[in-house]
């Protein structure tokens, strides 16, 4: 029988998609997270058949199901961009992103919402990645669109709630857009969950602001930087400043079961070792 807690992390799928599988199953995950395609550069060769059969054959054999896995777009893409032609190319990249996961059998792609560049208001920038949602939508159908909540650096979008909630609120298809909850670029932003009051808190205003039906995955880190620093400095679980009490309780809220909930930790030599420290928890 499966635990209710899908645990698991980012991992590498060098050589071909299939192979994330098997490094996901070497820490002894039962849940993972990919890239479908290089995530720094705009172009890649289409997904060969054999690939794709590969990846499907590799995640039946190891039990994994769609909602185990939480595919990771591009750090190119930013649906905000004032520039048309920018966006745009943007734009035709996240797509062809939604289009591997629909072939790959999977549900659901992670996505950064953007920048606005200092270039235009948090709004306007905003509303733009809304439009973008909805003609992704319009091309690719089923695949949930998850949009990351960031730490605040420079000008990304999506360290506040309500950044996210705008957004849940623009697109048609509300079936098909969700959140996925980094705990180092809350912590980063200024939501206090290290402890149990601000736990309590920050979740009861996710739950407001957004609601836990949207919520469709989570990156479990750890920070190196302290509270609302703006910073995106991931640390490995219990060793930063959020610190272990936050995982206890975290690992104990059924709110977060049967979702990808993905390490993103700075040493992936313990991963394997955080996975069963976190299950201990429960």
């Amino acid at each position: 029988m499966k635990t209710k807690k899908f645990m698991g992390a980012h991992t590498s799928s060098s050589g071909g998609v299939f192979n994330a599988v098997t490094n996901a199953v070497k820490i002894n995950a039962n849940a993972f997270a990919l890239f479908v395609k290089n995530q720094r550069q705009w172009n890649a060769k289409p997904l060969e058949i054999e690939v794709i059969e590969s990846f499907k054959s590799a995640m039946k054999t190891n039990g994994f199901d769609a909602n185990q896995v939480l595919a990771h777009a591009g750090y190119l893409i930013n649906l905000a961009n004032s520039d048309c032609e920018k966006r745009a190319k943007s734009l035709d990249s996240f797509i062809d992103e939604l289009k591997r996961v629909k072939l790959l059998g999977l549900d659901r792609l992670n996505v950064h919402p953007g920048s606005h560049l200092q270039e235009i208001s948090e709004e306007e920038a905003l509303n733009l990645v809304v439009d973008s949602i909805n003609l992704a939508h319009e091309t690719v159908p089923d695949i949930i669109v998850v949009i990351e909540n960031t730490a605040g650096q420079g000008s990304n979008l999506g360290y506040k709630f309500e950044h996210l909630s705008h957004i849940i609120q623009g697109v048609k298809d509300k079936n098909r857009i969700g959140v996925c909850l980094d705990t180092c670029h809350a912590f980063a932003a200024g939501y206090d969950i290290s402890t149990e009051v601000g736990y309590t808190h920050t979740f009861d205003e996710f739950d407001r602001l957004i609601g836990f039906k949207y919520l469709k995955g989570i990156h479990l880190n750890d920070s190196m930087v302290k509270l609302g620093s703006k910073k995106d400095r991931h640390e490995s679980i219990g060793k930063g400043l959020i610190g272990i009490d936050f995982f206890k309780r975290f690992m104990k809220d059924e709110r977060f079961n049967l979702m990808p909930i993905i390490l993103e930790t700075i040493d992936e030599t313990l991963w394997r070792e955080e996975i069963e420290l976190l299950r201990s928890f429960q």
